[in-house]
């Protein structure tokens, strides 16, 4: 498939041969940096590579040039706000650039789209992100966790990476379910318990550790059951 030649392509030219110090240069330089230029040419050469085919050769030229765009644009508007965000968003359209060739090659089928067992599937991994935070937020409002001028345990933690972290304990639970690896949910059961240890163990606290088990269990019985429900 080109599609899969042309990522590979893309994967080897943008992180394996981009040195820190070309990325770093071409955002202090913007276009006056000639490793934009060489970054640029790399891909073009990559993509010639992989594809193995001189009749294809405006392929790769296709792909250079919009590879070209699509970095002045970021190098343009990219600043420390907004720099993870510009990341994504150049890779989505260098990989929409390779998605769009594909399709006039003819190379994707979107007949999965009619699958039930793959729309059932989906419709369960995306209850399980943000829809199931709010269910799991909503039965616990109930009760209110122990602050931490009440502990005295320092307890700093990312922006919301508890809410994060709860939807990717899910995902994962429900994946195991799903290839029916169950084993995989005691691990992450067991895991779960071990990274909390020591914070409950701190916290000397029976509301606090009583209010994390009721979330834990929450969480993991909503992917669980999810996972059954689809399967």
């Amino acid at each position: 498939m080109i599609f899969i030649q042309l990522i590979l392509a893309h994967l080897l030219g943008d992180f394996i041969l981009q040195p820190n110090s070309w990325v770093a240069d071409k955002e202090n330089r913007k276009l006056k940096s000639s490793y934009l230029y060489i970054h640029v040419l790399i891909h073009i050469i990559l993509s010639l590579i992989f594809l193995w085919d001189l009749k294809l050769w405006w392929v790769a030229i296709l792909v250079g040039i919009s590879h070209f765009i699509i970095d002045t644009c970021k190098l343009t508007f990219q600043n420390n706000q907004n720099k993870k965000r510009w990341f994504f968003i150049d890779q989505i359209l260098h990989v929409a650039v390779i998605g769009g060739v594909s399709l006039y090659f003819n190379e994707f089928n979107f007949e999965f789209l009619k699958d039930q067992n793959f729309l059932k599937t989906i419709m369960g991994a995306l209850f399980l992100t943000t829809p199931a935070s709010i269910f799991i937020k909503i039965i616990l409002s109930s009760w209110t966790p122990v602050t931490e001028e009440e502990n005295n345990v320092q307890t700093e933690s990312l922006s919301s990476a508890g809410k994060y972290i709860g939807i990717l304990e899910r995902l994962l639970v429900f994946t195991f379910i799903v290839v029916n690896h169950w084993e995989g949910v005691g691990f992450m059961v067991a895991a779960k318990s071990v990274f909390r240890f020591s914070d409950l163990a701190q916290a000397k606290q029976r509301k606090l550790t009583e209010y994390v088990l009721i979330g834990t269990l929450l969480s993991f019985g909503i992917a669980v059951l999810t996972g059954i429900l689809i399967k």
